[in-house]
């Protein structure tokens, strides 16, 4: 199910009704991939999930959103008793482009 996410440089953040079968599944278990819509370009990140409940850090997040996506949300958006937030700290990624598919590859690992 596609959602709204942002990078901060070192994680991927995205949030999800706290009641879907995504959050569900992410709180019982946190290991999960993530790949983008662009099948020409395609991204995939591979880490495991925690939620974040910190204040300061939801500011964050939602600030980050609403300048990517040129919104307005308030905190409040991501109200931790309706929303779960959840930030992903990748293990690897892997990305392509279809223009160049056999010299594009590219994987990237990272420390836990």
């Amino acid at each position: 199910m596609p959602v709204w996410g942002a990078w901060d440089g070192e994680a991927l953040w995205f949030s999800s009704s706290r009641g879907s079968s995504k959050a569900r599944n992410l709180v019982g278990d946190p290991r999960c991939s993530i790949a983008t819509d662009n099948a020409w370009e395609p991204v995939v990140v591979e880490g495991v999930v925690r939620v974040v409940t910190d204040h300061d850090a939801l500011v964050r997040f939602i600030d980050m959103t609403n300048e990517k996506y040129e919104t307005s949300y308030g905190v409040d958006f991501l109200d931790p008793t309706v929303n779960a937030t959840f930030r992903v700290a990748p293990s690897w990624a892997f990305a392509l482009t279809e223009d160049d598919f056999p010299g594009s590859p590219t994987r990237w690992s990272f420390d836990s």
